[in-house]
């Protein structure tokens, strides 16, 4: 009887695959952009001290810590490196500059966290220059402060002084006379205060506002123009808007301005007295809205 005998199968050869170790994701990204590892690591700090320092403060307040605490922790902010360092103005372009610096650097401590934005604002909004204000951090070491600066409108005259005003009547800063700017002047006592009142007013006759070299506030009541041909009109106290827009139709149909005449009277509501060097003279206005003139008198009602 014969038997089968079955032989096992050889033993396989061991095979050592040779492992790959991947790189993280975060790391290739990294290895990718366009800066130093360095450069990375050192901003990466700066934000982290930038987000512990305001964050204990916050946390301080929060929880009650007292004040001598939380300053003190933002002092330790400061000496970590959030500092004021830098001021960066923009919008800023007839104001001193300095006075913006000296403004933003009043602190009593320099240590951003500790840096009051609110009480920056609140003085720089004392300067006549400048309407509004934002002042804002910029970590590390960065204060930004964002002017928007009145615009000068005229020049105000009272007594020996010269200011300039903006359309508000804002006093905005002196004015030296021999650097008077190409700006029209309001001439007496409480003539800024009428700023928005003159403004008004001649927006009623637009055409007529280049003309005009100033504006003189009589009596803290009405108003006198001076045109840059060297006429004076003056206005009544109640009506004046009425007057000066007859005044800019007279002149249309039978032009006035630059013709010799030294003062134009719209005081009295019916009728306008002109004068000139030397004697008196009346304009009388047509039936048609026109103006006729003699050599030595003339008038206009209506």
């Amino acid at each position: 009887m014969s038997r089968t005998i079955k032989r096992g199968a050889p033993p396989r050869k061991s095979v050592r695959r040779k492992v790959v170790k991947k790189q993280p994701f975060f790391d290739r990204v990294l290895a990718k952009l366009p800066v130093s590892p360095e450069l990375l690591a050192k901003a990466a700090t700066w934000i982290i001290l930038g987000g512990v320092g305001i964050g204990v403060v916050a946390a301080a307040s929060w929880a009650g810590v007292p004040g001598m605490i939380g300053a003190e922790l933002s002092e330790g902010a400061g000496r970590a490196g959030l500092r004021v360092g830098r001021i960066e103005i923009t919008g800023l372009k007839r104001m001193d500059r300095m006075s913006v610096y000296a403004v933003a650097l009043e602190q009593e401590s320099r240590a951003m966290p500790l840096v009051d934005l609110v009480a920056v604002r609140e003085k720089l909004l004392r300067y006549g220059w400048i309407a509004d204000a934002q002042v804002s951090r910029r970590l590390p070491d960065t204060l930004l402060v964002n002017i928007l600066e009145r615009e000068p409108a005229a020049v105000w005259q009272d007594g020996g002084q010269l200011t300039l005003i903006d359309a508000e009547g804002v006093l905005l800063a002196p004015v030296e006379p021999g650097e008077m700017p190409n700006l029209p002047l309001r001439i007496g006592p409480g003539a800024d205060r009428q700023e928005r009142g003159y403004q008004t007013l001649i927006a009623a006759a637009p055409g007529l506002k280049p003309r005009v070299r100033a504006a003189t506030w009589v009596g803290n009541r009405r108003w006198d123009l001076t045109f840059r041909t060297g006429e004076v009109l003056a206005l009544p106290e109640d009506g004046a808007q009425r007057a000066i827009v007859k005044f800019v139709e007279l002149d249309r149909s039978g032009p006035l301005l630059g013709r010799g005449w030294r003062r134009f009277d719209m005081r009295d509501p019916t009728k306008l007295v002109a004068r000139k060097p030397g004697m008196n003279e009346r304009v009388t206005a047509t039936p048609g809205g026109g103006a006729v003139a003699t050599e030595k008198s003339a008038s206009w009602e209506g």
